[in-house]
């Protein structure tokens, strides 16, 4: 299954935000004018989605060990140790890429508003110096030190 079609739980808040099905963004995403806010918000949904995929598949391998009918002879607390040490992992990757993709979608413009390069008018400044003073004529150190100048 492709990461495009599998579930993930902002989807329904990318398709409020981008107006379309998730499906017609990933193909609007392909074209070579696509907006960067939907390409980096997709490109974070997929892995969204795949850290997603793995806690589920982390909790369901946990639940099965400790299946109510389960032999208590197969039970491994070194597996469960690991399987807990992975849990950490995608529940870590799930919550970083959750941030941020609502980082990206608070701070991003409003649908239908194109973001333009702003051009900065050039200035033409103005110094003006004080005068140059006369700078004392440099002693020689022979001089100097004899009291000559």
């Amino acid at each position: 299954m492709s990461v495009r079609d599998k579930p993930c739980t902002q989807d329904a808040r990318l398709r409020e935000v981008f107006g379309a099905p998730i499906a017609e963004l990933y193909e609007t995403a392909a074209d070579p004018d696509a907006s960067a806010a939907l390409t980096r918000a997709l490109e974070m949904r997929s892995f969204l989605a795949l850290a997603e995929e793995q806690v589920t598949r982390i909790c369901g391998r946990v639940h099965e060990a400790m299946a109510p009918g389960r032999d208590m002879d197969e039970l491994s607390a070194d597996q469960l140790r690991m399987d807990a040490r992975w849990l950490e992992a995608a529940l870590s990757a799930r919550d970083g890429y959750r941030t941020a993709l609502d980082n990206l979608l608070r701070t991003m413009p409003p649908p239908g508003r194109q973001t333009r390069p702003v051009r900065m008018a050039q200035q033409t400044i103005t110094t003006t110096l004080p005068p140059a003073t006369a700078a004392p004529a440099p002693q020689r150190a022979g001089a100097a030190q004899a009291g000559r100048p």
